[in-house]
């Protein structure tokens, strides 16, 4: 009977490892070991795409060549990611000489260390070693993480234990301005959800996907960005104000904005103001609706023969107001596809502005209502004819509109 296997957690950060070979095995092993920090040294005559991008980026390096003894020379461990038995077995020789762990891609029992199945949910590493056969290990790894992604997960709620908070308690607190997409709330990231299931406080806007909230830990403080009293700009001033005094006192706040902190969504007021405070802020991006919307009704921004480009603006001032800052006579001018954020109550008058400037009548036009949620509604158009075909279908925000030849591009009969 065989001897269990150790489990160990390798810290290689600025160590040498050695890999060799450049094929699927190499590519697939290779950005762990870059994770990890390790001094990466390639050994193959030829690589993958992958891999050679990796050596182009400086991230590691290659010697173009088949293996010698003297390559694992300062090595702490070496993978061996070819499928030749004879040259696998020469160099597994030449780690055994030199005390230096071998992991082997073509015999698992010839090695003397495994790579195990893994799974990753922020500052935790499941390692599954299945004795030995990997589609074990796999099928218990997926299990794992599958338990890990789940939104009901009861290690991350009062009845279980907690996961591990990413402020310490009484430590300094930190700000982490997450998007949560264009309204499905699968369409979160998975980092911005695990962050809002370790969130101390949570400030939401109106948009985000309500289920996101109705998941949050119980005792999470929750503020409702959209019921903070006064005019727009005082509201950020407020909102501000809330995230640099819950984050001073300790606290793991979250911002939780709709769509992508950046696109239109005052996510860089919101930095700023944490920055000047001394706060410590992380942007987590997220699916922005300039993006899904149109896709989720079938509408590519950009299409191969159609649109090499696609512009996003807001449309929440009229073209004619001194304050808007857009170019509509410039975006008349483009043959890409225009998307408009915010532009449903002035589209009348974004519209014509277009039409003045030169943009074709019959230019094929789309608006999506409440995009990737069970609310969505889609109209198309032209650009003559959607203002008033907007009001005639009753369509309401939030609401995007697309403007190009990509809204017929997909669509068929």
């Amino acid at each position: 009977m065989s001897a269990n296997a150790y489990p160990l957690g390798l810290r290689l950060a600025g160590l040498r490892v050695v890999v060799v070979g450049g094929g699927a095995v190499a590519t697939r092993r290779v950005p762990a070991l870059l994770d990890a920090g390790a001094d990466v040294l390639l050994v193959a005559p030829e690589l993958t795409p992958a891999l050679r991008a990796h050596v182009d980026a400086e991230r590691l390096r290659w010697v173009p060549r088949r293996f010698l003894p003297e390559d694992l020379d300062g090595a702490w461990l070496v993978h061996v990611a070819i499928d030749d038995p004879a040259a696998a077995a020469e160099i597994s020789a030449a780690a055994a000489e030199r005390r230096i762990f071998c992991v082997r891609a073509d015999d698992r029992n010839a090695a003397t260390a495994w790579t195990p199945a893994v799974t990753r949910y922020g500052p935790v590493t499941v390692a599954v070693l299945g004795g030995g056969d990997p589609r074990r290990a796999v099928s218990v790894r997926d299990a794992i993480r599958a338990l890990l992604q789940t939104r009901a997960n009861p290690l991350l709620t009062e009845s279980g234990p907690q996961a591990s908070p990413r402020t310490p308690p009484g430590g300094p607190g930190q700000v982490f301005l997450v998007g949560a997409g264009p309204g499905d709330p699968e369409l979160i990231t998975l980092k911005g959800w695990r962050l809002l299931s370790e969130a101390d406080v949570v400030v939401a806007d109106r948009l985000v996907p309500g289920l996101l909230l109705d998941e949050l830990r119980t005792g999470v403080e929750l503020v409702d960005a959209s019921k903070i009293p006064y005019g727009p700009s005082r509201t950020q001033e407020e909102i501000n104000r809330i995230l640099v005094d819950r984050a001073s006192a300790g606290a793991t706040v979250v911002r939780l904005k709709g769509g992508d902190p950046y696109v239109f969504g005052r996510g860089g007021e919101e930095l700023l103001a944490c920055a000047a405070a001394g706060v410590p802020v992380t942007v987590v991006p997220g699916v922005t609706s300039s993006i899904a919307a149109p896709a989720a009704a079938g509408i590519p921004v950009t299409h191969r023969s159609v649109a090499h480009e696609f512009t996003v603006v807001s449309g929440h001032v009229a073209p004619d107001s001194p304050h808007s800052l857009v170019r509509w006579d410039a975006l008349a001018a483009l043959r890409g596809t225009l998307v408009i954020l915010m532009g449903l109550k002035n589209l009348p008058s974004i519209t014509q502005a277009l039409l003045t400037h030169g943009r074709p009548a019959g230019t094929p036009a789309a608006v999506v209502q409440e995009a990737t949620t069970g609310g969505q509604r889609v109209v198309h158009s032209t650009l003559g004819e959607v203002a008033d075909a907007v009001t005639a279908a009753g369509l309401r925000p939030p609401a995007v509109v697309v403007i190009g030849d990509v809204v017929e591009a997909l669509r068929v009969g």
